[in-house]
């Protein structure tokens, strides 16, 4: 178990020293997970260069994919405005 300062106890150095371990930690821990996201971007635009070469319309599929994120309704309701809208406008 680490030993903490108390309030009683804790010079200005000591409780500095740990507030700078912990931010250190935080830092540290952030830094991590940002090389973990950009390896996960780079596996990902692996895969879309993948479908391009395959034929695939990575532009559509990148629209499939945030619409397999999305509420059915949410969905719906928009479809439907976007139809009156091309009725309105004689599309």
């Amino acid at each position: 178990m680490t030993e903490t300062a108390t309030p009683e106890t804790a010079t200005p150095e000591t409780s500095y020293r740990v507030t700078a371990d912990e931010l250190r930690q935080f830092i540290e821990r952030f830094e991590r997970l940002e090389a973990e996201k950009k390896d996960i971007a780079d596996q990902q635009k692996e895969v879309m260069a993948e479908a391009k070469a395959r034929g695939y319309d990575t532009r559509v599929m990148r629209k499939v994919i945030a619409l397999r994120k999305r509420d059915k309704d949410d969905i719906a309701e928009e479809e439907a405005v976007l139809q009156m809208y091309r009725e309105a406008l004689g599309m």
